[in-house]
């Protein structure tokens, strides 16, 4: 399984789970399919930010296969 740290894994539709800003400290994690990729960097440590087809943007945890 591939953590969401590197932009190229991360696919416009993809099923992922995504750390919202307000949930950073307990870590609860949403699941969602991508819509957009918000971050233009190609790595961040902290995960892709993308926005989910459900409006909720995030940081990408986990990439669901």
């Amino acid at each position: 399984m591939k953590d969401g740290t590197k932009r190229a894994d991360i696919q416009i539709g993809a099923k992922v789970k995504v750390v919202q800003k307000q949930d950073q400290r307990s870590g609860k994690l949403t699941e969602g399919v991508v819509k957009r990729l918000l971050t233009n960097s190609p790595n961040h440590h902290h995960g892709i930010k993308v926005m989910l087809e459900s409006g909720i943007v995030g940081r990408v945890k986990e990439i669901i296969e």
